[in-house]
């Protein structure tokens, strides 16, 4: 039924009409019918002049005298659609209604009501037409909210749970988007369990099975409308109505039984949403489509709910519960998992400056290239998770690294499903470390030509050179250390739940940072591989931190940036980095010998630190390394 017109239940519960001590003598299966109009009639051959809907009020003194014409009568009536009979006593049936009449409207469903007492009929229009106007005014009033709010999230470019939160607060009903595999992309339970909302979400999803684009599926109780635009459909928008609401349940005016009605056996119409209902869901089902072709070039809504639940574990914007909730319906089982947290990055922030290459072919320098790169890394690290079979939700986390938390039945799998998802993303990224053949400690040269160990347990990755000094591309004994391209993979301790998942995921963040200037390619940085570096990463918001810092560089950075032309840190690194060996860090330097000794000298005034000392210069490499992991952003 729709609230724009009153039922006739509703219109019984009117004043004018109880001034009548309304009896209902038939047909209390339709007084859920809507009453479109109110008509008054005394002719026998009013049927034909009626529209359906009506409630027909007469005094019975046009009606026939006979059984057979009082039957075609109500027969006609029915036939019509008319919303029920009302008859007021006294000047045709004085007692009551003639029985043949009760029993016709009974078999029919009609509702067919006495009026015991005289009532002006002009009093019961009035007050039904008053109702049906104010009704209508606030349907109207209604419909032109959802239009004016749908439109204002169009334009604001509002994500999907921002409509689906509005669609909740417009219709007072639970509201659920879907993709096409019935898997939840947003959800509001409008003040109700989300749990029970979400339940074995998917076999409940496809239960629901409406005939048309926008249906409504009464056996289920959800209005469904289909999600999509130029002939692309990706999802479902779902609005649970059970059915009426108060109306259908409401309270009866009398109980016929007590007046001597007969009892009901007549099925109840077939009751459908509100139209303004309709009018939502649709109007949602727009903006959401538009704005998926808005940001068509933009992450998925399945990418974004990841990153929406990723982004609550490692900020708390988000119970862990509802987390748990959410990235269940998504089909990504968090719950009495071993969950470890992974982070997937370019070495170099700058995509048009790793390793002084040129922008990458596909995503020219430019203000794009930065969140084009990024996209096209969240899409290779969802893709390898797929291909490795692994399941964990992965999104970008900030604009230079991608987050994965992987879901494991147990422990014992982490090795085993990390190793997988190198190899499935090395596949997806020829620029991944891939491990090679060879068994060799990261930190051990290997053998002439690329040979290894085959007693090591540690393999190496990434191209081998043979033994030499340093290279200014970074290569030094043989192990491959990017001058800034490639990605890094970095993974954090694995955790029994999800309520320690975010102590997973920041020292994953943290290890990737600290692992960026590392001259290793190995396949998973883990936090045992970044040394010092890590731990002054771990460390560096810490004041004492950056005091220590301050007190030992403090003078060369103040010196530095008073003399733009001569940088004197840089110096400093090359010695330091050299092992003090004056030689290799001139010739790392790009500086003669003299013009790198002079420079050392004054570096020596500036700091006022002897710099063949062992201490001292450990402290200021230490210093150094702070420094580096301080700037990181």
């Amino acid at each position: 039924m729709s609230p724009v017109f009153p039922t006739v239940r509703e219109v019984l519960a009117l004043d004018p009409v109880r001034h009548g001590a309304p009896r209902l003598v038939a047909g209390e299966a339709g007084l859920d019918r809507p009453v479109r109009w109110v008509h008054v009639t005394e002719v026998p051959d009013i049927a034909p002049l009626l529209g359906g809907g009506e409630l027909v009020l007469t005094t019975g003194i046009g009606l026939p005298a006979d059984d057979a014409g009082l039957r075609a009568f109500i027969g006609d009536l029915a036939d019509v659609g008319v919303s029920g009979l009302v008859v007021e006593l006294g000047r045709r049936y004085v007692s009551g209604v003639p029985r043949v009449m009760a029993a016709a409207a009974e078999r029919r469903g009609l509702p067919l009501v006495e009026l015991r007492r005289a009532t002006p009929f002009v009093r019961i229009t009035e007050a039904v037409h008053a109702l049906i106007v104010d009704a209508q005014l606030t349907e109207l009033r209604a419909t032109e909210e959802i239009h004016q709010r749908f439109t204002e999230l169009s334009v604001e470019g509002a994500g999907p749970g921002e409509v689906v939160r509005q669609a909740a607060d417009l219709s007072g009903c639970p509201v659920v988007l879907e993709n096409l595999s019935r898997q939840v992309l947003a959800y509001d339970p409008a003040g109700e369990s989300a749990e029970l909302l979400l339940d074995c979400w998917e076999q409940h999803s496809r239960r629901i099975r409406p005939a048309g684009r926008t249906a409504y599926d009464g056996d289920n109780g959800w209005l469904v409308t289909t999600v999509g635009a130029r002939g692309q459909d990706w999802g479902r928008l779902l609005l649970r109505w059970p059915g009426g609401g108060d109306l259908a349940a409401g309270q009866r005016v009398f109980d016929p039984a007590e007046e001597g009605g007969a009892p009901v056996g007549v099925a109840a119409p077939p009751v459908v949403p509100p139209t303004r209902l309709t009018i939502l869901v649709e109007r949602a089902a727009s903006t959401l489509a538009l704005g998926r072709l808005i940001r068509r070039d933009a992450e998925g809504l399945e990418r974004q709910i990841h990153r929406t639940l990723l982004t609550a574990l490692l900020d708390h914007s988000l119970p862990v519960d509802e987390v748990a909730l959410r990235a269940r319906a998504l089909g990504v089982v968090l719950e009495r998992r071993h969950l470890v947290g992974v982070v997937v990055r370019h070495r170099a922030d700058d995509p048009a400056g790793e390793g002084g290459a040129a922008p990458d072919q596909g995503h020219p320098g430019g203000p794009e290239a930065g969140p084009a790169r990024l996209r096209d890394l969240a899409e290779a690290v969802g893709q390898a998770l797929h291909e490795a079979k692994l399941t964990g939700l992965s999104s970008a986390i900030d604009d230079h690294a991608v987050g994965v938390l992987l879901a494991l039945p147990e422990p014992a799998a982490e090795e085993r499903s990390l190793a997988a998802f190198v190899t499935a993303l090395h596949r997806t990224r020829p620029d991944t470390p891939a491990r090679s053949d060879g068994h060799v400690r990261p930190d051990s040269p290997p053998r002439p030509g690329g040979s290894a160990r085959p007693d090591a347990q540690v393999r190496l990755v990434g191209p081998v050179r043979g033994d030499g000094p340093a290279r200014p591309n970074g290569r030094t004994n043989g192990v491959a250390r990017p001058a800034g391209g490639g990605l890094l993979i970095a993974a954090g301790s694995g955790v029994p739940g999800l309520r320690e998942a975010r102590r997973s995921l920041i020292e994953a963040r943290q290890v990737a940072d600290a692992a960026r200037r590392d001259r290793r390619d190995l396949p998973v940085f883990r936090l045992p591989h970044v040394g010092l570096a890590g731990l002054l990463h771990l460390l560096r918001d810490e004041p004492r931190l950056q005091t220590f810092v301050e007190r030992e560089l403090g003078a060369l950075l103040t010196h530095d940036a008073q003399h733009p032309r001569e940088q004197l840190l840089g110096t400093l690194r090359a010695y330091l980095e050299q092992g003090r060996n004056k030689s290799a860090a001139a010739g790392a330097a790009h500086l003669s010998r003299p013009a790198f000794y002079e420079r050392l000298a004054r570096i020596r005034r500036v700091l006022d630190v002897d710099l063949d000392s062992v201490e001292a210069c450990l402290s200021l490499h230490v210093a150094l390394l702070a420094l580096d992991a301080i700037r990181t952003p």
